[in-house]
């Protein structure tokens, strides 16, 4: 797989040939986990972007190549192509690996679903949205900035607001407790459904099935 992957992407090649080849657009799906990169980040609350990515990756056992402006993937589900990337670039410069992605593959804007983590949402809790805004969130301010919408899919991941006034930032790049790691498992199970049930399933039907969950 991983030799595979290798040739397919042809890291060394700066051709804008596309990585998926359906002549059906609405077959393509790019799912942007947004995260900090480096180790000591891996297990942060902010990651979980990048943690969810991973799970469905390893879940599938696919292997992650370094590409342009992020680490990227291919999970093939029933005639969808969901191409996973984890953006390379600074967390509040998210945007630019998404265009970039999405104007590669050409992909849809409608096709695009990006994970993130969400302050406003009690831990674990899972919830699509089609629109809104950015939260406060410098990865989505900077992807909605890029696109110059606000109208694309977000699957946000709760992480609460466990933390004393003014210790926003050290809880976000803080790492999980005990009892949040015992319970993450099966929450980013449901989470890898939900992003196969967004391009299976469409939209609406995955926020009808998922949301609240």
């Amino acid at each position: 797989m991983f030799a595979f992957l290798r040739k397919l992407l042809n890291l060394n090649n700066t051709s804008s040939a596309p990585l998926l080849t359906e002549q059906d657009t609405m077959k393509k799906f790019l799912v942007a986990g947004l995260g900090n990169i480096g180790p000591k980040y891996h297990n942060t609350r902010h990651n979980i972007g990048f943690k969810m990515l991973d799970f469905l990756a390893e879940e599938n056992n696919l292997s992650w190549e370094t590409a342009k402006l992020g680490d990227v993937t291919i999970h093939k589900k029933k005639g969808r192509s969901f191409l996973l990337l984890k953006p390379s670039t600074f967390m509040n410069l998210s945007g630019k690996a998404v265009q970039y992605w999405l104007d590669k593959e050409k992909i849809p804007l409608e096709n695009l679903l990006v994970v993130t983590d969400d302050l406003n949402l009690p831990f674990g809790s899972i919830r699509l949205k089609t629109k809104g805004s950015d939260g406060g969130h410098n990865g989505l301010k900077d992807i909605q900035h890029t696109l110059q919408t606000t109208k694309y899919a977000r699957f946000r991941f709760g992480i609460s607001d466990a933390f004393s006034k003014g210790r926003q930032v050290d809880y976000v790049l803080g790492e999980w407790t005990p009892e949040e790691e015992a319970k993450l498992g099966e929450r980013l199970e449901k989470g890898a459904r939900l992003i196969e049930s967004f391009g299976l399933a469409g939209v609406n039907n995955t926020m009808n099935t998922f949301n609240g969950t």
